[in-house]
Parts: C-alpha cells; sequence; structure tokens
C-alpha cells in the first residue's frame, strides 16, 4: 500500500501558493473593509437597524444572482471568472475610497454617505455571488484529489489568519487614518490578489457541464443533486441555522462601544478573536488532520459554537469575551474543515460550480441575512438579548439536526461521504 498524502504535499503544488496567496489578498481586503464600514455606519447614524442593513444589502444581490453564477462556472473556466469579480470587488473598495473623502456634513450629508455605502455595498454582494463560488469549485482543479482534504485545511487556516490580520489592521489603520488611508489598502490587496491568479493553473480540471436546456433546468439538477444527497444537505444546512440564528459579527459594533466600552481597536480586537480561534484550530488540523467520527466531530463544533457564542452574549469583560469568540472561532473552524471536506468528496467536478453556489447562498444566508436578524432583534430586544437568544436557537438547531440527518451523524471517514450518497 501507498503512504498516505503528508500534509506539506500541497506546499509542493506551485499553483496551489498562487492560489493561497491570491485568497489571502482577497480575504484580507474583505476583512478590513468589514470593519470599517461596521463601525462608520454606526458611527454615522448610532442605530442597530443600519447595521442589519449593511448584511441585507450584500445577501439581496448574492441571492438573485448566485444561480446563474453557479451554471456559469460549471460551464466556464473558473479563474477569469475569478479575477472579473475581483475586479468589482477592488472597484467597490476604490467607491468606498472616494465616498469617505466626499461625505457631506449635517444629516443629508450623511444619508447621501449612507445611501452610497449601501449601494457599494450591494454592487460588492454581486462580486462575491461569483467569487465565492468559483473559489469552492476551483480549489479541487489545482491540486489531486488525494491532497484535497489537506489543502481544505490549510486554506482554511490561511484564511482565518488574513481574518486575525484584517481587524486588527482595519481598526487601527481607521483610528489613525480614517477610511481614505483603509479603503486604499483595500484597492491595493484585491490588485494584488488579481495578480497572483494569473499564475494559477487548473491541471486537474473535470468535464464541463453541458449547456442542454435552460438556466433553470440546469440549476435544476444541482439543487435536486443536493436534495437527495442527506449528507450534503445536512451539513450546509447546519452551518446556515447555526450562523443564521447564533452569529454575533453584526453586534461586535455595539458591544464595542456601548457594553465593552472601547474604540475601533477594540472592535478590531474583537473580530480578529474570532479568526484567533480559528487559526489555532486549523494550525491543530494541520498538525493531527481527523478522518474518524467527522459526522459527530461536526455536531459537537456546532454545539460548541453556539455555547461560545451565549457565553459571549452574557459577558461585559473585555477579555472574556475575547475568550469567548475566540472559542466560538475554533469550533467553526473545525466545522468548515469537516463540512467542506464532506461536500467536496461527495460532488462531481461538472457539478461543483452549481453545488458551490447553494453552498454559498447557504453561507451568505447565515452571514449577511444572520447580521440583518442580529440587527433586528438588537433593534427590538437589545443587543444582550438578541445575542443570548441566537446562542441558546443554535443549540436547538444542533439537537434537531442530529435527529433529521442520522446519514450526516454516522458518518466515520470524508471517503463515505461519495458512498453514501444515492
Amino acid at each position: 500500500m501507498s503512504a498516505p498524502p503528508h500534509f506539506s504535499d500541497a506546499w509542493r503544488n506551485q499553483a496551489f501558493i498562487a492560489f493561497l496567496v491570491s485568497r489571502l489578498m482577497g480575504m484580507f481586503a474583505t476583512q478590513i473593509q468589514a470593519v470599517v464600514i461596521g463601525w462608520q455606519v454606526y458611527e454615522l447614524t448610532n442605530d442597530a437597524m443600519a447595521l442589519a442593513y449593511v448584511g441585507l444589502a450584500q445577501f439581496l444581490p448574492m441571492l438573485v444572482l448566485l444561480m446563474p453564477a453557479g451554471d456559469l462556472i460549471d460551464r466556464y473556466a473558473r479563474k477569469p471568472i475569478l479575477m472579473a469579480s475581483w475586479v468589482v470587488a477592488m472597484l467597490c473598495a476604490g467607491a468606498l475610497w472616494w465616498l469617505s473623502g466626499h461625505a457631506g456634513t449635517g444629516e443629508e450629508g450623511k444619508a447621501a454617505a449612507l445611501a452610497g455605502i449601501y449601494a457599494t455595498l450591494a454592487l460588492f454582494g454581486c462580486a462575491r455571488a461569483f467569487s465565492g463560488p468559483a473559489l469552492q469549485s476551483l480549489l479541487p482543479q489545482i491540486v489531486p484529489r488525494a491532497q484535497l482534504a489537506q489543502a481544505i485545511a490549510a486554506n482554511g487556516m490561511l484564511m482565518r489568519a488574513a481574518s486575525i490580520g484584517g481587524p486588527l489592521v482595519g481598526g487601527l489603520l481607521y483610528a489613525r487614518g480614517g477610511g481614505a488611508l483603509t479603503y486604499a489598502v483595500c484597492v491595493f490587496c484585491f490588485l494584488l490578489g488579481v495578480l497572483c491568479l494569473i499564475r494559477v493553473k487548473a491541471l486537474y480540471a473535470g468535464t464541463r457541464a453541458v449547456g442542454e436546456g435552460s438556466m433553470w433546468r440546469r440549476f435544476g439538477v444541482g439543487i435536486r443533486f443536493i436534495r437527495n444527497r442527506p449528507i450534503i444537505l445536512g451539513s450546509i444546512s447546519l452551518d446556515l441555522f447555526a450562523v443564521l440564528l447564533g452569529g454575533v459579527v453584526a453586534l461586535l459594533p455595539i458591544y464595542a462601544k456601548e457594553i465593552l466600552h472601547t474604540g475601533p481597536e477594540g472592535l478590531g480586537a474583537l473580530r480578529s478573536a474570532i479568526a484567533i480561534g480559528e487559526v489555532g484550530a486549523g494550525l491543530f488540523l494541520s498538525a493531527r488532520p481527523f478522518d474518524r467520527a467527522v459526522g459527530k466531530r461536526l455536531f459537537i463544533a456546532v454545539a460548541v459554537f453556539g455555547a461560545a457564542n451565549l457565553v459571549f452574549s452574557l459577558s461585559s469583560w473585555f477579555w472574556l469575551s475575547f475568550a469567548a469568540l475566540a472559542a466560538a472561532g475554533a469550533a467553526d473552524m473545525v466545522s468548515v474543515y469537516v463540512r467542506g471536506a464532506l461536500v467536496q468528496f461527495a460532488t462531481p467536478d461538472e457539478m461543483r460550480g452549481r453545488v458551490s453556489a447553494v453552498n454559498m447562498l447557504f453561507i451568505g444566508s447565515s452571514n449577511e441575512l444572520g447580521e440583518f436578524r442580529a440587527g433586528v432583534c438588537a433593534a427590538v430586544f437589545g443587543p444582550v438579548a438578541a445575542a443570548a437568544l441566537g446562542g441558546l436557537c443554535t443549540l436547538g438547531v444542533v439537537s434537531l439536526w442530529a435527529r433529521l440527518f442520522p446519514s450526516l451523524r454516522k458518518v466515520d471517514r470524508f471517503e463515505e461521504a461519495e458512498a453514501k450518497s444515492p
């Protein structure tokens, strides 16, 4: 028998390295931008509902465009689509740069600046509708299948590292130089990401989907594929409802300013706490990747995520809040690792664009729509009650999904995902 692939094997793949650097730059820019936008919007309005609309402005375009995006990604080369989407993201960062230097004064000026931010975020959501599925479906074309699980872990770990540095740098840049300097850095990072993609080669691309019938019919095939695979449906829907109901990221500007009494640097640190936990778990998975009892580990990780967010919701001490967010991030990293590997192993290459689009819709729903849910609940019930209720709901979802998807709970090895699919 041949020796199992070592984790370092993926790091010898030059195309994979270029892909990682490119995605690292894109993630870094996105994280910086998210911190600055959240602080700017709350500073302009002092209103939780305004933060809710930040998530909604990005989610609605993704909802509309993910179906044609998934269809195009299965029928055409994925790298050019990804490059084009990041060019649009770079232009959005440039628009935010311009808005930060031309915001008016008074109530009318604030309203115009807020409208411009929401419009730019809607365009950014359009770009993410294509970049998300393209990123997920391009990775299996860069590395051989034997290295796929290791590549997913390495990719996840470095993206979480960007999630540490991005919020910290974003908070510090905004505190020191305002929005103009911060968005200029975002433009540069997106540009560097596009340039790095030129070196990426899809050596393991499979057969592209045949463009038969309408787009609706082709995408319907992808929907039926997911619906008939309880392992895929259960894993991505578990993430959807857990983060949709239990996520607290949208509430961090309120917690930083009103409850923990810190500034934009503290907000950046809180956002980075999540990524610190994710990177710690990623490093552990890098050294000791597991491939046993993966279904049970997925449910345990999501339960820990909900419990940690519940602790955060009730904390008024900065360092306890920081630790709780780090624990939630570590649990989320384990969940992402298991879910990503299960979905990739269970999906043929010609179907990955559509499956990744649906997966991105679920992720976008849980993140952006979850931010809207959190903002609305905070406006109605207050931030503490909204966050605590979300943590409790996450624990309830874990219990319910364990009963609804027993085949997911019983998966032992990643390779079984393909075998157990009907």
